[in-house]
């Protein structure tokens, strides 16, 4: 009997891992309880998948050897409920795609700054000639690329999502950049739960592999003095102690591994800002464990582009500053944002509240922001905790009216900041809809 593999989800992640496991040979059914776009709905046609939308029907998923879920649909969605009823196995696109190539694995996580550390150690290998694909969060999905490529590395960028659903797969290289409260809304408002999540990217790693990760942070110690990591230890810190492998001394980077040390001076890093700094020293440790010659890492953190939607200039107009950092989703990604800022900011918060703690940045707010423009469907909890601490408070349901109401209330020399600290699905597609909207509106200024 041929196996049957039932793919949950019609996105990225979902057809890929249909095209991927057609080509392997199972029989493949696909199911979204939400529309399937236009150009998946083609894709899954042109391979003969079968699919539906707007339903999930029984009969054709609880026969499922094994079902592929999307990191989107929550443990609690009662169609998952009933596959784990029955004993049905349940894994995530990455665990799938994992098992049909002998790449090797770069896996990149935590709370903060994983898109843009993915992207950058994608530039960095990708210039310095390595045959590498960029996966998970960003870019093409994995099983796509495993079923349709032939890299021989891969950067993947991991959501605690994608990790829930990973049982076997392995990082050569794992990268933990930090842990911070998020998503406790998916996690029973556990944070032990979310930091679980979080340190799978370690699983299964063997005295082979390598775990970079940001050592001054507090959860990190903590759950790395509880665990028995079998991995080679690259810890990096903006002060040199013992064991770190990346930090900042008399101005200069330094990286040192096994294999090399190398030193460049901070002020030529591309990224800037604290957090960028953190983001480059995992990007190049990651890069010299591959054996990457140090003088190609120079030359890509020095000509990286960053991030579309993190801390992206759009345009400055009657001497006001317009940032987009859109994929602020949570509240400590706008602390970064804030502590980034030399002028006083119109800020820019709201959206889908994911069980958020604002007092993070209270203080940042009350010492910078001149005035609070609040974009969200409710946003009732942003005013029970902002009200009487910021001067301005303003609430708009729209971009257009948010773009509109920024431009009367920043007066020349500020900067207007959209870093929302929440999810966008109250009145955007994503963040990235939310950045778009942005930048148009405020080119149209």
């Amino acid at each position: 009997m041929m196996k049957r593999i039932v793919i949950l989800g019609a996105g990225e992640s979902g057809t890929g891992s249909a095209v991927l496991a057609k080509k392997q040979g199972f029989e493949v059914f696909v199911s979204d309880f939400g529309e399937i776009k236009e150009k998946y709905k083609q894709l899954l046609d042109s391979h003969q998948i079968p699919w539906e939308e707007k339903q999930h029907t029984e009969s054709l998923i609880l026969n499922a050897d094994e079902v592929i879920k999307s990191p989107g649909i929550p443990d609690k969605a009662p169609i998952v409920k009933a596959l784990s009823d029955k004993g049905i196995s349940v894994i995530s696109e990455i665990e799938f795609a994992g098992r049909y190539t002998d790449a090797k694995m770069i896996c990149i996580t935590g709370s903060n700054g994983k898109t843009t550390t993915a992207i950058l150690t994608y530039h960095i290998l990708k210039a310095a000639g390595v045959n590498v694909g960029l996966a998970g969060n960003v870019g093409e999905s994995l099983a796509m690329q495993v079923a349709e490529k032939n890299f021989e590395y891969y950067v993947v960028e991991l959501s605690s999502f994608q990790l829930d659903g990973m049982k076997e797969f392995k990082a050569d290289i794992a990268v933990l950049l930090n842990i911070t409260p998020d998503h406790l809304d998916r996690y029973d408002y556990e944070f032990q739960n979310y930091i679980n999540s979080k340190l799978r990217i370690i699983q299964n790693q063997t005295g082979k592999d390598a775990f970079i990760f940001w050592e001054d942070d507090p959860v990190i110690q903590k759950e790395l003095k509880k665990r028995n990591v079998q991995s080679i230890l690259y810890p990096f810190s903006l002060q040199r102690k013992e064991k770190t492998k990346a930090f900042i001394e008399n101005n200069q980077l330094v990286i040192s591994t096994l294999k090399n040390t190398f030193i460049m001076p901070q002020t030529k890093l591309s990224l800037q800002g604290i957090h960028n700094t953190y983001n480059s020293m995992a990007a190049g440790l990651a890069a010299s464990i591959v054996n990457v010659k140090k003088e190609s890492i120079r030359q890509s953190l020095q000509d990286f582009h960053g991030v579309e939607h993190r801390l992206e200039y759009v345009a400055t107009v009657r001497n006001v500053k317009y940032i987009n950092d859109s994929k602020a989703t949570n509240v400590n990604s706008t602390w970064y944002a804030l502590q980034s800022m030399h002028t006083p900011v119109v800020l820019i918060l709201g959206g889908t509240d994911k069980g958020n703690d604002y007092s993070e940045i209270e203080e940042l707010v009350k010492e910078k922001v001149s005035a609070l423009i609040l974009l969200g469907a409710d946003n009732s909890k942003l005013h029970r905790f902002f009200d009487g601490k910021v001067e301005k408070i303003v609430d708009v349901q729209s971009m257009e009216a948010c773009v509109k109401e920024a431009y009367e209330l920043a007066k020349p020399g500020e900067t207007v900041l959209l870093s929302p600290c929440c999810a966008s699905f109250d009145l955007f597609e994503s963040y990235e809809d939310r950045g778009n909207q942005f930048k148009h509106f405020v080119r149209n200024l």
